[in-house]
């Protein structure tokens, strides 16, 4: 009986989790070109909330849990943006909460961001991330924009899409900004 009801609720707690992540909102871009597998994005404005300084997770999450000037509640969207050295992490706003104006932070070491519009190159790749696979992508991002005379304009940023729950069908992504014009 015990099993039973263990099974129950650790079923019930799957299909939760399932729908809510469908639910997750994912920062809109248009994909302008593919070359092999990697995508040439154009991505719109968008705000993000960022992090540096250690715990960088926690401080973002506090942030969205209402620990910000409105006490304002905001949805977890997707991509998880890092820094090349893992020392910066950023959470992309709802595309409401940009259009809005997003509730100042507070706490040290957490800030707003509204990035520009922005060409980039991306790479997708599934699985749980770690050093090993970031490299081998960054390395075949990078050769792939220098055989196709694509010059990178800006720095490696690292994307996760998903909880570290999420077992099955992960995407992970390997991003830099370029020069591109269509």
């Amino acid at each position: 009986m015990k099993n039973t009801t263990i099974i129950f609720i650790l079923t019930m707690l799957s299909i939760h989790y399932v729908t809510v992540a469908q639910d997750t909102e994912i920062q809109p871009y248009e994909v302008i070109k593919k070359i092999d597998s990697i995508e040439i994005r154009f991505y719109p404005s968008a705000t993000l909330v960022q992090s540096s300084g250690g715990n960088n997770f926690g401080k973002l999450f506090r942030y969205i849990s209402g620990s910000n000037e409105s006490e304002q509640k905001i949805a977890m969207t997707a991509p998880v943006y890092m820094n090349e050295d893992k020392s910066e992490m950023a959470f992309v706003m709802p595309i409401d909460i940009h259009q809005k104006g997003a509730p100042k932070p507070i706490g040290e070491n957490v800030s707003l961001r509204v990035t520009e519009p922005r060409y980039v190159a991306a790479i997708r790749y599934g699985g749980y991330t770690n050093t090993s696979k970031e490299a081998k992508h960054t390395k075949r991002l990078m050769k792939t924009l220098k055989d196709n005379k694509i010059k990178a304009n800006g720095t490696v940023e690292y994307l996760g899409y998903d909880s570290p729950y999420k077992f099955y069908n992960r995407r992970n992504e390997v991003m830099i900004e370029i020069n591109y014009s269509k």
